[in-house]
């Protein structure tokens, strides 16, 4: 098995570059979010039990995903940031002020819907152990969010502690990212296959400097049918294998997508790019439908002593041009239907609570149609 990032996770699971689909666009070193300097993830992922629903006790398939946009001592330190709701059948906390300032501080987590609460909270914990002067005169409203886990996992028996948020905060790192059924994406589904954790990026080149644009999702979305790879509708002729189900699953879809950026763009521009992430997912095949919350946020490294002027001074940004700005837009568009195609094939089958299965993309089906590992 190679090696290469580009081609696999770090503990050997394929990406989609492994069969050969093709991409547009130029990744970067590891075809990740982390390749924008200075952001790292971090997971914490449970997995316990099998057998019959016992609220409180188990199946247990879920987990927490913490994405930290600058190093831990400078995450007080505000990013420009600005966000996008397609569909707000979610929750992604924090948003009102980044609305209102265009600008966030502290990681994000993201987990399933009735832990959200927990991951939120659990982020001012860590921040108040490890940065405890970030807290010390000011608020914090951390950026949290989520999808629904509920057909594989004891989604009410609230599994998910401040522990395991600080585990995951504790172990972000840089480089080559583990995807598929691993932190908040433990237990989640799409288009009918075993999904969850995702990520890629993108190296837009502007006035002689490379820029990095980076993509995490946490999919949990769309219809069997609607599937699409590269513009190829594959859906129908994916009919099998299907979703077992030993209790009713209800239409719960939903996807949580976080752009980061070095490139040096304002608040609005942010927006804008979060504004493109639904674009991407419409290449796989997801809607947007009634009961799917796809919820969008971007943010930018650059310009850090702008965002955190002190008052009485006046504060200074570069940006690039909104004339010049298409290619970042190319760049959101291209990593996340990237990042949804990884989180599909770096994945197993998985069954979860009262015996309900849900199958990964078969790997024999894409070699033979896209080419072989």
């Amino acid at each position: 098995m190679s090696k290469n990032p580009h081609l696999t996770t770090p503990s050997g699971k394929p990406r989609a570059r492994s069969f050969g689909i093709a991409f547009d666009g130029r990744p970067g070193q590891f075809n990740a979010i982390t390749d924008v300097a200075g952001v790292s993830v971090g997971y914490t992922t449970l997995i316990e039990g099998e057998g019959a629903l016992s609220v409180g006790k188990g199946p247990v398939r879920t987990g927490v995903t913490a994405i930290l946009p600058r190093p831990v001592a400078e995450l007080a330190t505000p990013v420009f940031a600005g966000m996008f709701s397609q569909n707000g059948n979610g929750e992604l906390s924090g948003s009102h002020i980044i609305e209102e300032t265009g600008a966030f501080n502290f990681p994000i987590t993201i987990t399933n819907t009735h832990s959200c609460g927990v991951s939120r909270d659990g982020t001012l914990r860590w921040m108040h152990k490890v940065l405890p002067a970030a807290l010390d005169s000011a608020w914090g409203l951390p950026v949290a969010g989520e999808t629904y886990d509920g057909f594989l996992n004891d989604i009410n028996g609230h599994h998910l502690t401040f522990e395991h948020v600080s585990a995951a905060l504790d172990n972000a790192t840089s480089g080559a990212l583990e995807e598929g059924s691993v932190g908040g994406g433990t237990g989640m589904i799409t288009f009918g296959f075993k999904a969850g954790s995702g990520t890629a990026s993108r190296t837009v080149a502007w006035q002689g400097r490379d820029h990095v644009l980076g993509v995490f999702v946490q999919a949990n979305f769309g219809k069997r049918h609607n599937f699409s790879i590269r513009g190829r509708r594959v859906g129908k002729e994916l009919a099998e294998p299907a979703v077992r189900e030993g209790t009713p699953r209800a239409e719960k879809g939903s996807i949580i997508a976080v752009v980061a950026t070095d490139a040096p763009l304002l608040p609005h521009q942010m927006k804008r790019l979060a504004r493109r992430i639904p674009l991407g997912i419409a290449m796989t095949g997801g809607f947007a439908y009634h009961s799917s919350g796809d919820i969008f946020l971007a943010f930018s490294t650059a310009n850090p002593g702008a965002a955190k002027a002190p008052s009485g001074r006046l504060a200074s940004a570069d940006f690039i041009p909104d004339t010049d700005i298409d290619p970042f837009f190319d760049a959101v568009v291209q990593g996340v239907e990237e990042a949804i195609l990884n989180a599909l094939i770096a994945n197993e089958d998985m069954t979860g609570r009262d015996g309900n299965f849900v199958p990964a993309l078969p790997k024999g089906w894409l070699a033979a149609q896209f080419g072989k590992l």
